[in-house]
């Protein structure tokens, strides 16, 4: 009987602090079917993968090039490359997605006119303005409506971070704590992949289970009140734990039993390797997964960052794409790549930026992939240098309410939540809010 079936529920994540600290008690919290529940919508998509670059990318650099604008723009970046769909060219730094360009949906008109870190990264992942009220982030609340309570059955939780939080907001808002994502730590790069409370770091197989042991030796309130109610449930709990740390969530998050040519292939670093342990956890059916791909915020020296980081984003996403749609799953799973904003367009050459770029939420770039949008695509137009929307603003909330829609999640429905707050899931033009429409398009 698994916790649904007893009318409790706890995170997979207090299950394995509890389980390997040997808590006393639980505090019973997280999910209650009662205002869980919302009517099923048609779903092209089972999962979501959210390339998140912490920062914001450049759009000249990548997706949207403006090689005519010349160097004060584009710096040592200015070539373009044709991809493999006839009239759409990204920039010639990324060759690989060049070749995947039938893939996936180049928005260029992505637009909020914010240039602050904590607002705009609200705005993007919530599709809403700041207020009163905290909401919660696209993958909280596809944890809500694809979860636990909706037959998600998972060996992990529904909505996991590659591998450290973005801190920029609380991503479960008012829906609380039970839907927060499990970050994972660590660096799936290394030898050993150290998730949190699943792999210890320096701690073997063998020392867990003789600290099992002797927790079991110590537990001698336990022994004393076999009967007691209280202590069964922290013992399925610690069991729960030990299957995590031992059993399939392990085998699940160890990248080791990939074939050594898949791992280079998508490239021996951290983005690379997250990039493959996403694809391993939506082959788990897991419907939310951010990797939080750092670094993009290149105020000063921007272009030799390029030079580090352009390669590896090329080659690993493009990897993902094609390895996806070889093992049929690009169809139900959508890749959604973009940052905050995006970065200036003019470079600041002088000191002490010496070739960086600032914040630019007028006008910036995202890209979708697979779960019912259509590949080949582009969305909207910048002007000629990149500063402006030209043809067809995208809002957040455009973009987010698209993904729900392919998700079966309905936009303009009410959003369950534990206050009983009268809120719908997205916002629309009659509360106020700027939107250019949902991606139909492309869709």
């Amino acid at each position: 009987m698994d916790a649904r079936e007893r009318g409790w529920a706890i995170s997979r994540r207090d299950a394995l602090k509890l389980g390997a600290l040997g808590a006393a008690g639980l505090v019973l919290g997280g999910r209650s079917g009662a205002w869980a529940q919302a009517p099923p919508r048609q779903a092209k998509a089972r999962s979501v993968i959210q390339i998140w670059m912490w920062g914001g990318p450049s759009h000249l650099d990548t997706f949207d090039p403006k090689p005519d604008a010349g160097y004060d723009y584009c710096g040592p970046l200015g070539d373009t490359v044709a991809t493999n769909v006839d009239g759409i060219v990204i920039n010639a730094a990324l060759p690989l997605l060049a070749q995947q360009a039938d893939k996936y949906a180049i928005i260029r008109s992505m637009t909020h006119g914010i240039n602050a870190h904590e607002t705009a990264s609200y705005i993007v992942q919530t599709g809403r303005e700041p207020g009163r009220l905290v909401f919660p982030c696209a993958g909280a609340v596809v944890s809500l409506f694809r979860g636990y309570d909706h037959g998600y059955d998972g060996i992990v939780d529904p909505y996991i971070v590659l591998t450290q939080p973005q801190g920029r907001f609380s991503e479960a808002g008012f829906l609380g704590q039970a839907y927060k994502p499990f970050a994972t730590g660590g660096d799936p790069a290394r030898e050993r992949f150290e998730v949190e409370g699943i792999v210890a770091p320096g701690i073997t197989d063998e020392r867990q289970l003789a600290r099992r042991e002797l927790l079991a030796a110590l537990d001698t309130i336990g022994a004393a009140i076999p009967d007691s109610p209280e202590f069964a449930l922290h013992d399925r709990s610690e069991q729960d734990a030990y299957a995590l740390m031992l059993g399939e969530a392990r085998e699940l998050f160890d990248l080791a039993t990939e074939p050594d040519e898949v791992r280079e292939v998508y490239g021996r670093n951290t983005f690379g390797q997250s990039c493959l342990m996403a694809r391993r956890l939506v082959e788990q059916g897991v419907p939310w997964v951010t990797i939080n791909y750092k670094g993009w915020d290149t105020h000063k020296q921007h272009f030799q960052s390029m030079n580090r980081m352009l390669p590896e984003l090329d080659q690993g996403m493009a990897t993902l794409l094609q390895d996806l749609a070889d093992r049929g799953l690009l169809e139900s799973t959508i890749i959604w790549w973009g940052g905050e904003f995006g970065r200036t367009p003019r470079v600041m050459w002088e000191p002490p930026w010496n070739g960086g770029r600032g914040h630019h939420g007028a006008c910036f770039t995202c890209v979708v992939a697979g779960g019912g949008f259509q590949g080949g695509r582009v969305v909207g137009a910048s002007d000629a240098r990149g500063e402006q929307v030209a043809e067809r603003p995208v809002y957040p909330v455009d973009l987010i309410g698209s993904i729900y829609e392919l998700m079966g999640i309905d936009p303009d429905g009410p959003l369950p939540n534990p206050r009983g707050l009268d809120v719908k899931v997205l916002p629309s033009a009659e509360d106020g809010v700027k939107t250019g429409g949902r991606l139909h398009e492309i869709m």
